[in-house]
């Protein structure tokens, strides 16, 4: 954990200073995910570690153009401090930086010394203590799409897709990336030491994913942070973007934020897989089952948590393979919930309505507490998906925009009451300014649809 000693940091100092890492970088995820960060001189790690990193609590609050939301408890509070103390369990130097190590940090509010409300990390811990209570360590493995750019000044926004090759789905190499990007950026990844195992070409030009190992699920959730951080870091060094937006272009599909997930039971280390039932219908267990049942229950609440932006819900719609409606298959992508085929060990079940934007903290604790909750109802799911979805005769809709996913989350008062009133009653807040600043922007389609004929 976070909290060490100050004779444990000098021990990691000691370590560090003989590995040629003179500066330790200081990292959390903020409200939306981005990392938040500060470097610190080895010298000065113990006392980090001791007093902590002091930053304004608005820094949760603040845009992604830099304006401050006002939320209870930042602008109206006098913009008091939150506190990060380096989780120096998590330290990983960074292989394209010589002399820098990277770690983690817990916040908390100093007034009171418990997690910051907003912390995503804390927020998390928060919903895996309850699985805890219930003999349950859920065990998740994200899977992360993006798209890169490259800088261009006549290209809408200034950035255009590095590459337009067609057709190149599920490949490697040069066909579909001429200058190695993924080979040079897995390599860097596999030296960061955060479990990535592969990646390639995605679907559509210049999109690539790039896969994590399972493990539990704040460890999973913290890789894919890291990874989502890493990833963008390597393309800026090389002047380029690399984005996780949803849906980046108007001629391409979007980018997905898929999440497979089990639970183990017992102690740390059984690895005995609770989903698993080979005499349970189509090959699960009653916990897996009420699972899915409960993924089902609460996802229009879901959406807003995973699908976080205005920008998420133009990922959806017929034929895209992205679900927009609420229902679960056997080995089946129109499906909301996917049930892959394997099963004993591999038992799972796979989020398929996530979008790459998505917080990993976040989604992971989201997905975590609705399936939590069907658990505990014991509710079983109907009947599942057959063939290709997307019948609105068999389905429910899910919400189709962002302001109608965020009422679905404040009505959700079961699956609020596990993320905790006071990250709920932030998060709204802060995704309906959100909503409010985008519905005062004119946007260019609105002057190329109108400004000439009207």
């Amino acid at each position: 954990m976070s909290a060490q000693v100050p004779a444990e940091a000098t021990q990691f100092t000691e370590r560090l200073s003989v590995e040629g890492i003179d500066v330790v970088r200081v990292t959390y995820p903020d409200l939306i995910g981005t990392d938040r960060a500060r470097d610190v001189l080895l010298d000065h790690l113990a006392a980090a570690c001791s007093h902590g990193l002091s930053f304004c609590r608005a820094v949760y609050h603040t845009s992604p153009q830099g304006d401050v939301v006002p939320i209870a408890g930042g602008l109206d509070a006098g913009l008091p401090d939150i506190v990060v103390r380096p989780d120096l369990d998590t330290l990983l130097a960074l292989p394209w930086e010589p002399g820098v190590a990277s770690c983690l940090g817990d916040v908390t509010d100093p007034a009171t010394g418990a997690p910051a409300p907003e912390s995503p990390r804390a927020l998390l811990r928060a919903v895996l203590a309850r699985c805890a209570e219930h003999g349950l360590r859920p065990i998740a493995g994200p899977e992360l799409e993006y798209f890169l750019c490259d800088a261009d000044p006549g290209a809408p926004g200034g950035w255009r897709r590095y590459s337009c090759a067609a057709g190149a789905v599920y490949t490697a190499g040069l066909r579909a990336d001429p200058d190695n990007h993924l080979l040079r950026t897995l390599r860097l990844l596999r030296d960061l030491g955060i479990g990535v195992t592969h990646g390639n070409h995605e679907f559509d030009g210049a999109q690539f994913e790039i896969n994590l190992v399972h493990s539990e699920a704040l460890g999973a959730a913290d890789r894919a942070f890291r990874l989502k951080a890493a990833v963008k870091e390597l393309a800026r060094k090389e002047g380029r973007l690399a984005t996780f937006m949803a849906k980046p272009f108007n001629d391409a599909g979007g980018s997905g934020f898929h999440l497979h997930l089990s639970c183990d039971a017992g102690e740390e280390g059984e690895n005995r897989n609770v989903f698993d039932d080979p005499t349970g219908r189509y090959g699960l267990s009653g916990t897996a089952r009420h699972a899915v049942a409960g993924l089902l229950a609460h996802a229009p609440a879901l959406a807003a948590l995973v699908n976080p932006t205005v920008n998420s819900y133009k990922r959806f719609g017929p034929d895209t393979v992205a679900p927009w409606l609420v229902d679960w298959g056997l080995d089946n992508r129109s499906a909301m919930v996917r049930i892959p085929p394997e099963r004993g060990a591999g038992s799972r079940l796979e989020l398929r309505l996530g979008d790459a934007s998505a917080n990993p903290y976040v989604l992971i604790a989201a997905t975590v507490a609705a399936a939590l909750l069907g658990i505990q109802a014991g509710d079983e799911p109907p009947a599942p998906l057959e063939g290709y979805g997307y019948d609105t005769a068999r389905s429910a809709l899910l919400p189709d925009c962002l302001p109608a996913a965020l009422d679905a989350l404040e009505a959700d008062t079961a699956l609020t009451g596990i993320l905790g009133k006071d990250f709920t009653a932030a998060y709204l807040a802060y995704k309906r300014n959100e909503v409010e600043r985008f519905q005062q922007h004119v946007t260019d389609w609105e002057f190329t649809e109108y400004a000439y004929h009207l």
